[in-house]
């Protein structure tokens, strides 16, 4: 996986951190390349490994967020668990389930190996739409809610430039506790989601955790340390 270049992403991922007095927001907005650079190849290789198996052979996802949350927060008069575990199961190939790992591992290694990641760890959600409304939902109701307000436009704006939403399907990064490399003391929650648009070959990966104060996280503390405050002037100066 190839990071691409973007200055509007870049400008982006240097304001989507956010202090919020108990806790910090650390994020980042990257576009990858599927073009497979050398340690892909290989990784590639050991996942297609098995006899008889194919890229294009299809393994099953988790079901999507919208239909956990939708069951474990409010569900719907009449209904019972086991509607909610009768949906449908959503597939991936080998080949794009590659992809959404080795844009995992482009964007935290050396910190985080995610090579050992299965296809239960990523689901496909819904719609564009749903994914906005989360990623949303998380700021919004934080204490950077006010710095949000005015990043929001720009950010998704410069996310369908790039990818181009309805071309594109959403997937997102959601392993149980155990295997969670972020399930770690200090971090308070998280959220991964991956834009990918087959026709341009292309990944735009959202990633953001909330890292308590009392533990920091010292690795995206110190890579995302830009000073978001200058960035959101800079917003209010110009003409979009």
């Amino acid at each position: 996986m190839k990071l691409l270049e973007n200055s509007q992403l870049e400008a982006l991922n240097s304001a989507l951190t956010f202090e919020t007095g108990q806790y910090k927001m650390v994020g980042r907005v990257e576009s990858y390349s599927c073009k497979m650079a050398g340690g892909d190849k290989k990784l590639f290789k050991t996942m297609n490994a098995d006899s008889g198996t194919s890229p294009n052979d299809l393994q099953a996802l988790s079901p999507p967020q919208s239909v956990n949350l939708s069951y474990s927060v409010s569900p719907v008069k009449g209904s019972s668990n086991d509607e909610a575990s009768g949906h449908l199961c959503d597939t991936i190939s080998r080949k794009t389930l590659f992809y959404l790992i080795g844009t995992l591992n482009a964007s935290f290694l050396p910190d985080y190996d995610f090579s050992s990641a299965k296809s239960e760890d990523f689901s496909k959600e819904p719609s564009v739409s749903w994914v906005m409304n989360a990623v949303d939902s998380h700021f919004l109701s934080s204490a950077a809610h006010a710095s949000y307000t005015t990043l929001r436009s720009q950010l998704w704006s410069a996310i369908d430039k790039e990818i181009v939403f309805s071309q594109s399907d959403v997937y997102s990064y959601n392993p149980d506790l155990n295997s969670d490399p972020f399930g770690e003391d200090g971090c308070l929650w998280s959220f991964n989601y991956f834009f990918y648009n087959k026709k341009l070959k292309r990944i735009v990966f959202l990633s953001c955790r909330a890292v308590s104060n009392m533990n920091p996280y010292s690795r995206d503390s110190d890579a995302h340390s830009h000073d978001a405050l200058s960035y959101m002037e800079d917003l209010e100066d110009e003409d979009y």
